[in-house]
């Protein structure tokens, strides 16, 4: 069985308790001052890729990578807490990026240290793209299994994972290297312990620009108007049946 090289792309976000709020220009979703923490989904990455190890298959290392501002560290500090072995800093304070972008980063990032995995979530729960993991696949030519629920490697390298579909269940093989995204009923991710973000501390978090990758990553959508939906209209009663159904065709329903 070959060694796998993993490599677990995490992103900071909103943490998923905070309610958002649009900002008063309405061009964007207010960020300042605002509670954030590591992409749900790209937690389930984390710990199917140190779950792998610990079912003794032959992992020679854990990368956790992350492109954005300099709190972008908190996260991935946070990331080899839960057991990768160093990350991967690509700072950019002027831009978001889009899931294009992230796709030819990640592109060079496999290349230049040699990865032969790809563990990521399969959305972030901003944007909710839904498209990194895929456009990856494409542009490394690699097979994909998106929204796993169930992983299994072999010896032969073969690469077993089950995905639920709107039919029920699908199962998808293929070999190394090959790129999964992950899904909520794939596992449960572990706390850091104290013990561990100590330790975390201490692993090696390389800093590197856009400039030294070379890439075009500039945005194609410019966003026009963020707008909160409007509040929903509260319910009526009806006496009867037919009250109902004299309602529904008032309201065009019938």
């Amino acid at each position: 069985m070959s060694k796998l090289r993993i490599l677990v792309p995490v992103k900071r976000v909103i943490d998923y308790a905070v309610k958002p709020r649009v900002n008063k220009a309405q061009t964007a979703v207010e960020k300042n001052n605002v509670k954030h923490s590591m992409n749900p989904f790209d937690e389930l990455s984390i710990e199917e890729a140190v779950r792998l190890r610990e079912a003794k298959k032959p992992v020679e290392d854990i990368l956790a990578f992350s492109a954005g501002p300099a709190k972008c560290q908190d996260t991935l500090r946070t990331a080899m807490a839960m057991g990768c072995d160093r990350a991967l800093h690509v700072v950019e304070e002027k831009q978001e990026l889009e899931p294009l972008g992230v796709a030819k980063l990640l592109q060079k990032v496999v290349e230049d240290e040699k990865r032969n995995l790809v563990i990521l979530g399969k959305q972030s729960i901003d944007d909710d793209a839904n498209q990194t993991g895929q456009m990856l696949a494409g542009l490394l030519n690699w097979p994909q299994a998106t929204q796993a629920s169930k992983v299994e490697i072999d010896e032969s390298d073969n690469v077993t994972v089950t995905r639920e579909v709107d039919g029920g269940v699908e199962t998808l093989r293929a070999k190394l290297p090959m790129i999964i995204t992950t899904d909520l009923r794939l596992n449960e991710p572990r706390y850091a312990s104290l013990p561990n973000i100590m330790k975390a501390k201490k692993k090696p978090l390389e800093k590197k620009s856009l400039k030294d990758y070379g890439l075009d990553v500039e945005n194609r959508l410019k966003t026009v108007k963020v707008q909160e939906p409007p509040p929903r209209q509260g319910g009526g009663k009806v006496e009867d049946v037919d009250g109902m159904i004299a309602k529904l065709k008032e309201l065009g329903a019938l």
